[in-house]
């Protein structure tokens, strides 16, 4: 299920055991990210690399785009 939530929310849900995944380029991830969050960046996003998550725990997934 997709849908919008706060960073209040993305926080609770951090705290819950979620897992936030940031879809950043690695330099901008390196750069800044959410302490704890896994960086896959969103064009090497696939099978392989999503398999480091664990199916029985929400995910998060987050972008900051400054444009």
């Amino acid at each position: 299920m997709i849908r919008r939530i706060s960073i209040d929310q993305v926080q609770k849900m951090k705290a819950e055991g979620a897992q936030i995944v940031e879809v950043l380029a690695s330099k901008e991830y390196v750069e800044e990210h959410i302490p704890g969050a896994i960086n896959i960046p969103l064009l090497h996003m696939n099978a392989s690399t999503v398999a480091v998550l664990d199916k029985k725990r929400p995910v998060v997934v987050y972008c900051w785009d400054y444009q």
